[in-house]
């Protein structure tokens, strides 16, 4: 009789013991960010059901076809620059040994900036061509959705990290931004090189990107992948150093000082000035304040 009473307690213990997990288990895990599909767009079609099925797959075949795609647009752009070397060296040969090795080192060097310009439009003509028409939206990494937004970065990372720093502040950068789908109005300033998503990205007229200036319209966070536009309105500038994330907006005549983090969602309106990490509204008073310590810090008394 104890020992049947002893297995009931035994047993109502367990179920109460239950009962309370159930009330109080918050669950399982959160999936890994990039893992979350839960925010996806519904599939297109079969082909993005199978993207989603089988994501790292997916990831690592468009990893080899995007290398693949690059790999011909880097040849386009060599083939003229080695042609330019195969004169060079041809012309050089009766040359006695130093002046010759000199002539082949100065060909060389002349033909990286030949193939470098030859990028600056091989690129354009391939984004054009291949499906990298990027519109907003918020997804998963792994889904059809995301292809053009890969593409499109994957072929203008081809020129940021080899020949754009070389022609950021001549008319062959600007050129090649407007190419790349960025709208640019007339006599903006742009001192950077670190763009991205430059389709949906639009600077107007008299506006300002100081020296390393990092802006792109996409970031990821809570699960999602999300891609927004920026807009730079005129004569509004952007200062050294400071970072400006997608789903921001600067207005007219407005600041943003140096080093200073826009998050997503920023709205500053037109002259305002926005500063810190992440940056806020600086009142005017506040600002002149600090202009004013900084003249006072700069005044010397002579004897």
């Amino acid at each position: 009789m104890r020992s049947a009473l002893s297995l009931l307690a035994g047993t109502a213990a367990v179920g109460a013991a239950s009962e309370a997990n159930r009330v109080t288990d918050p669950g399982p895990d959160p999936k890994p960010f990039a893992a979350d599909q839960s925010k996806n767009p519904p599939p297109r079609n079969r082909l993005d059901r199978v993207l989603r099925r089988f994501a790292r797959v997916s990831y690592f075949g468009a990893v080899l076809l995007l290398y693949a795609v690059a790999s011909t647009a880097l040849g386009a752009a060599l083939a003229p620059a080695l042609w330019c070397f195969q004169l060079l060296a041809a012309w050089s040969a009766p040359l006695p040994g130093p002046l010759r090795w000199f002539a082949l080192g100065t060909g060389a060097a002349l033909c990286f900036f030949v193939a470098g310009l030859a990028l600056l439009v091989v690129v354009p003509i391939y984004n054009w061509i291949l499906p990298t028409r990027i519109t907003p939206f918020k997804g998963g990494y792994y889904s059809i959705y995301a292809v053009p937004w890969f593409l499109h970065n994957g072929l203008f990372y081809l020129v940021r990290y080899t020949f754009l720093p070389f022609v950021t502040l001549t008319p062959f950068g600007i050129w090649f931004l407007k190419a790349m789908g960025m709208k640019i109005g007339r006599h903006a300033f742009v001192n950077t090189e670190y763009i991205s998503d430059p389709q949906l990205i639009t600077l107007g007229d008299d506006a300002a990107l100081g020296g390393s200036v990092r802006i792109f319209a996409h970031y990821g966070g809570g699960g999602s992948f999300v891609v927004a536009p920026v807009v730079v309105e005129r004569r509004a500038t952007i200062g050294l150093g400071a970072t400006i994330m997608g789903d921001v907006e600067v207005g007219e005549g407005a600041t943003v000082l140096p080093h200073s983090v826009l998050l997503p969602g920023s709205r500053v309106g037109p002259g305002e000035t926005w500063g810190g990490v992440p940056a806020r509204r600086i009142p005017r008073e506040e600002m002149e304040r600090f202009k004013d310590g900084i003249r006072g810090a700069r005044t010397v008394e002579l004897p």
